[in-house]
């Protein structure tokens, strides 16, 4: 990533920080919209207890895209953790764009094709290390 769009990601997760338990109601709101079964994922989970999670894991990311040699390999690790949680390759694309959304709903003007293209990446980033990380446990 470009550092403008880190400077991006990093001052609108600022914003959207301290809504944490309203933006992770509103992302897993617009993942089960996006594709209804995606929720027995979920099925067991306390989803106060997810968004936290959620939230967590962002704020992770967030902070750590300066620092890519702590980034990636933690993201990988978490591409194999979600491949034993049954998260398969497509889901991706349906966390990307529920999260855009949510985004886009929390940030509203401050949504600007920027900081939406700067997110992009970021995800772009993320799920890509992520699946990476994820082929291993998956081929077994």
């Amino acid at each position: 990533m470009r550092p403008d769009q880190i400077a991006h990601v990093e001052r609108s997760f600022r914003v959207i920080a301290p809504l944490g338990e309203m933006a992770a109601a509103i992302f897993y709101e617009r993942l089960f919209t996006m594709d209804p079964a995606m929720h027995r994922l979920f099925r067991h989970a306390d989803m106060g207890e997810q968004g936290r999670k959620l939230m967590a894991a962002l704020g992770f990311v967030v902070n750590n895209l300066r620092e890519p040699d702590r980034l990636l390999p933690a993201a990988a690790e978490l591409g194999r953790r979600h491949a034993g949680y049954g998260v398969q390759p497509s889901h991706y694309d349906t966390v990307g764009a529920a999260l855009l959304d949510t985004l886009a709903e929390g940030l509203g003007d401050g949504f600007s094709p920027p900081v939406r293209d700067a997110w992009e990446a970021a995800y772009r980033l993320l799920a890509g290390t992520m699946q990476a990380g994820a082929a291993p446990a998956r081929a077994a």
